[in-house]
């Protein structure tokens, strides 16, 4: 019979040094020393018999054993705080403001909202949808708590306010009937200043295609609608591409590469609320 049992504390300094890759960063956003923070992680080891990090260029990261047991971190943490957050007194309100690109808004929010509900429910989470470039500024400008953002070189986005998430691949939405090698591409793009449309552009006009921007919206529900309608095609990150639109392959397209995501908020921030939500963000796209 197993009898021993995870310390919370360790689990989630473990998931901050996963996130960051910094011992130093983690302690400072949980308000722990950064030899308090590897004695925690060093007694998880040794709890779980396993390694779970190897280091690279003086960054931690994951190994396969670090990869599995942060699914499993992540979990624990959310029914952690749920059970904390059902019985705390006082109960935490106010409002977070977190600003997210749309795409990632219809794939991720409707599993992050209400597991964040059932903890926070006194908490009002203001959502703004916009162009990264958008939400960057407004982050900057003190306009946002916490953001998703995207960014155009895949492994950026990572600094000391900062944690990169991962990498997606760009990938060609659509239909392939309406290509025609006689005509111009039509593409369904979002306004100026979107990454996908910049790299779109990148990598058509290098192989000399022809194309036109025959629709453009900002909200990804208005760019499937278009999908649907046989009006063009489009460009979105794997991850995100809505249920029932095709991905195009083979149709002779040039590959688009990959981005980088990653989520700012103010690391000195103590609110657990905001830290909370950080949290199934993340867990919700790794």
């Amino acid at each position: 019979m197993i009898s021993a049992n995870l310390p919370m504390d360790a689990v989630r300094s473990f998931v901050q040094v996963a996130e960051t890759g910094s011992v130093t960063v983690a302690g400072e956003r949980l308000g722990r020393s950064q030899p308090a923070i590897s004695l925690q992680l060093k007694k998880l080891e040794a709890l779980l018999d396993r390694s779970l990090f190897v280091r690279d260029n003086k960054q931690l990261r994951l190994n396969e054993d670090g990869r599995t047991f942060l699914d499993y971190a992540l979990r624990l943490l959310a029914l952690n705080d749920e059970v904390v957050g059902h019985f705390l007194s006082p109960r935490i309100g106010g409002t977070v403001r977190f600003g997210i690109p749309s795409e990632y808004a219809s794939s991720i929010l409707p599993r992050v909202i209400g597991r964040f509900r059932r903890v926070y429910p006194d908490v009002t989470l203001e959502v703004t949808s916009d162009l990264s470039q958008n939400l960057l500024r407004g982050y900057r400008q003190q306009e946002f708590d916490i953001i998703l953002a995207l960014h155009d070189e895949p492994g950026s986005g990572r600094t000391p306010r900062s944690a990169h998430i991962y990498d997606d691949e760009l990938v060609w939405v659509g239909y392939s009937d309406v290509l025609d090698e006689q005509a111009a591409i039509p593409m369904v793009l979002a306004p100026k200043g979107c990454i996908y449309r910049k790299r779109i552009a990148q990598k058509l006009d290098h192989r000399r295609y022809s194309w036109n921007i025959v629709y453009t919206n900002p909200d990804v529900s208005g760019i499937k609608t278009a999908i649907e309608e046989r009006i063009g095609i489009t460009a979105l990150a794997r991850s995100t591409v809505p249920p029932g639109l095709p991905i195009l392959t083979n149709v002779g397209l040039p590959a688009l590469g990959r981005i980088s995501v990653s989520i700012l908020y103010k690391r000195n921030d103590r609110n657990p609320a905001l830290i909370r939500l950080e949290e199934e963000v993340r867990g919700s796209l790794e």
